[in-house]
């Protein structure tokens, strides 16, 4: 009835540092080594660390990044244009014209910081197969 056989289907549970993987993924940097590059070109993830090797293929970042980033740029732009349309009072266009361009320039920047911080996260908390 009982068996004596040693479980194959744990997993490993170590812990693995939450904070320092997010921060190694804001760098685009391989979460496990923090020196390797994370990302192939602009948002194409590396099927493995150049530095250790390690297997990033497991990685599920998908539409999450984006979601993100039109969450945090929108947050930060908003009270900007508020302040910004009450402080000045431009016209219209030049209104649109400065926030689209700016709203653009953060997207671009934050969009691979953020899919490399979520590549972080499921290698910290062992998700996917990590």
């Amino acid at each position: 009835m009982f068996d004596d056989r040693p479980n194959t289907n744990d997993i490993e549970t170590s812990d693995r540092a939450v904070g320092q993987s997010l921060m190694r993924g804001y760098r685009r940097k391989c979460p496990h080594c923090g020196s390797g590059p994370l990302l192939r070109g602009y948002l194409k993830l590396r099927q493995q660390c150049a530095v250790c090797g390690t297997d990033l293929s497991p990685a599920r970042a998908d539409d999450g990044p984006a979601y993100l980033t039109i969450l945090i740029v929108g947050h930060l732009m908003a009270p900007f244009m508020h302040v910004f349309f009450t402080t000045f009072r431009p016209d219209p266009m030049v209104l649109a014209t400065v926030f689209c361009t700016a709203c653009v320039g953060l997207s671009l920047y934050l969009l691979p910081r953020i899919k490399g911080m979520i590549v972080g996260f499921q290698w910290a908390k062992r998700m996917h197969g990590f």
